[in-house]
């Protein structure tokens, strides 16, 4: 090495800086941060310089100093419900871009109420994120707006278009569809929807196009007579109170068309504390295809709409938002069923 280090040797306590690490790997301050940032038009021999330097000094980039020089590499991500399996899905697509960008994820737990959420974000922006992902956000359309006026934004579950931020989506009413063409055909006539609430000012939601295509496909089988919406809400308990509901009820329906993974595991849960035979007595169907479901002693039969590349998707177009693209665009997925055995014939 052409220098030693002057921190943290030479000044105990004080974390290393770019200077220090050039220094010490004997090149310019400017080729050091260069390297630093991922920047290309650097050497082999002076990219492994400089990283051995960084690494014998446990040198980190100071976060508020690289954010007053325009960027601080970090991606805000706003969750909706952190119990959600799901959004783990998105989180690992999400992270294996963004890593190789050199950027890092702050997540940010929220509850379902818009106060929740519209703090949290306010909070990511003042700690000048330089960007943001919203998961399921109950922000109504026109502060999404104002939000993606003030920061590169991309939003996943609602549906577009918008005009200031992007959005990345499944094609949720045909996912229902799947759903009920799937029961319809094992010869389930009487089929539950477990419908999410939510304010009735919030509009292109996942839970609106999902109840949308639940109906039209019963209606479409012949079925519209048979169409029940249990309300409640898309969470553990959520499902447990639903079954409840359709246990009590009489008749009592043959499947049970959760919305999502975290309430049809709920389900499941109070039907098997009840002594319910799944699927001999109840069917049982999710949407989301998390990793919890598909495990082996659960085998919840799910709608896939792909979480990982959803993932993956947010974070290229929220780098090319970063990078200066201004125009929306608006990604939709397409859906598969993925039957497992929590259904049967009836």
């Amino acid at each position: 090495m052409a220098g030693e280090p002057t921190t943290p040797a030479g000044r105990p306590g004080k974390r290393a800086t770019i200077v220090d690490v050039a220094r010490y790997a004997g090149v310019s301050t400017a080729s050091a941060s260069k390297v630093a940032r991922g920047a290309s038009g650097v050497s082999r021999d002076m990219r492994e310089r400089v990283e051995a330097a960084m690494a014998a000094l446990s040198y980190r980039p100071h976060r508020l100093a690289r954010g007053m020089r325009g960027s601080t590499f970090t991606i805000g991500v706003m969750l909706s419900d952190i119990e959600n399996p799901f959004f783990g899905l998105l989180v690992n697509g999400m992270s294996e871009v963004l890593a190789e960008q050199k950027y890092e994820l702050l997540i940010a737990p929220a509850s379902s109420s818009e106060t929740s959420q519209n703090a949290i974000i306010d909070s990511l922006i003042d700690h000048q994120m330089d960007g943001l992902v919203l998961f399921g956000p109950r922000s109504g359309e026109q502060h999404l707006e104002e939000i993606g006026k003030q920061i590169p934004t991309v939003v996943v579950g609602p549906h577009g278009p918008s005009r200031q931020y992007d959005t990345v989506s499944g094609d949720d009413e045909a996912g229902s569809a799947l759903v009920v063409d799937y029961l319809a055909a094992m010869g389930h006539r009487r089929i539950a929807f477990l419908a999410n609430e939510h304010p009735a000012d919030l509009v292109n939601l996942p839970e609106e196009a999902r109840a949308r295509g639940y109906e039209r496909a019963m209606d479409r089988h012949g079925l519209a007579d048979e169409v029940t919406f249990i309300p409640g809400e898309w969470s553990h308990e959520g499902g447990r109170a639903a079954a409840r509901r359709v246990l009590e009820s009489f008749p009592r329906p043959t499947a049970v068309y959760a919305g999502a993974d975290v309430a049809a595991l709920g389900v499941l849960a109070a039907c098997w504390e009840a002594d319910v035979r799944i699927p001999e007595e109840l069917s049982v169907v999710g949407y989301d295809n998390s990793f919890t479901g598909a495990l082996t002693p659960i085998s919840l039969t799910s709608v896939d709409q792909s979480g990982h590349e959803m993932g993956v998707i947010a974070a290229q177009l929220l780098l090319e938002r970063i990078r200066g693209r201004s125009e929306a665009r608006n990604e939709v997925l397409t859906p598969r069923l993925v039957v497992r055995r929590t259904t049967g014939r009836v």
